[in-house]
């Protein structure tokens, strides 16, 4: 049953809803331009310049040929966006079902690298997995994937959908955040470690900051890690454990 708006009665807008008649390339379409190329330069795009940069004119000129042209393979430019986030949930390796020899926690800490990878390397990624219902063909796959695994889990019917925002909204959050800073970072025109010794540099020698500096060095240095990347990803495997052994303390209590 497909979903609908509960105030209207509406279905929701999504390219996955609409039906399209097959296309009849027209005498004076460009050729060798089809849908799979115009959604491949839409991610190169938005992974280079950005979503607020992005237009199908300048995704046009990009492909050499005019808006119109595209437009005879999406509808509108929500059309494409929502196309082009499916397009890249399909990066995302999902677990080998038939592995006996990894349990679910191995399979839910694939199932959260993968997730963290996507939107660490797509940053405008994060934006539309807000505005759009991610039923196309990949995102289904990994929600799927990622209910099979919680199920598993030992987690009552009542809990699964907790136990999966748990771990989600973390990797959403976290991620998120890592991949503004490379952003920012790559604004500046400098590297994510010189970005930050850049900052700790600035603030160390201000009074304002003694108490946080004085506490920030002894957890890094407690921490490990040179590199800012190791200091995430250190971060990020404790912090996931944490969501992992939150799951397994929760297993066989009551459901509310």
């Amino acid at each position: 049953m497909a979903a609908t708006d509960g105030r209207t009665g509406k279905r929701p807008n999504s390219v996955w809803l609409t039906e399209r008649p097959p296309l009849k390339r027209k005498a004076d379409q460009p050729a060798g331009l089809g849908l799979d190329k115009i959604v491949a330069a839409t991610v190169r795009l938005l992974d280079a310049e950005g979503l607020a940069k992005f237009s199908m004119r300048r995704l046009a000129a990009e492909l050499g040929v005019t808006a119109m042209s595209v437009y005879w393979y999406v509808d509108t430019k929500d059309d494409l966006l929502e196309i082009a986030l499916d397009s890249v949930m399909g990066e995302m390796r999902l677990p080998d079902e038939a592995d006996t020899e990894r349990d679910w926690r191995d399979h839910l800490r694939s199932l959260a690298d993968e997730y963290r990878t996507l939107l660490t390397g797509h940053a405008w990624v994060a934006r539309l997995l807000g505005t759009y219902i991610n039923i196309g063909p990949h995102s289904i796959a990994f929600s799927n994937a990622s209910m099979r695994v919680m199920k598993e889990s030992g987690l009552s019917l009542q809990q699964i959908t907790g136990g999966l925002s748990a771990v989600f909204q973390f990797v959403y959050g976290f991620a998120t955040m890592e991949g503004l800073f490379n952003a920012r970072c790559a604004e500046a025109g400098v590297s994510v470690d010189e970005y930050f010794h850049q900052v700790m540099t600035a603030v160390q020698s201000r009074p304002e900051f003694a108490e946080t500096m004085e506490n920030s060095t002894k957890v890094m240095e407690a921490r490990g890690g040179t590199t800012v990347r190791e200091m995430r990803d250190r971060d990020f495997a404790f912090a996931l454990d944490l969501q992992i052994e939150g799951i397994e303390a929760m297993r066989g209590r009551p459901g509310d």
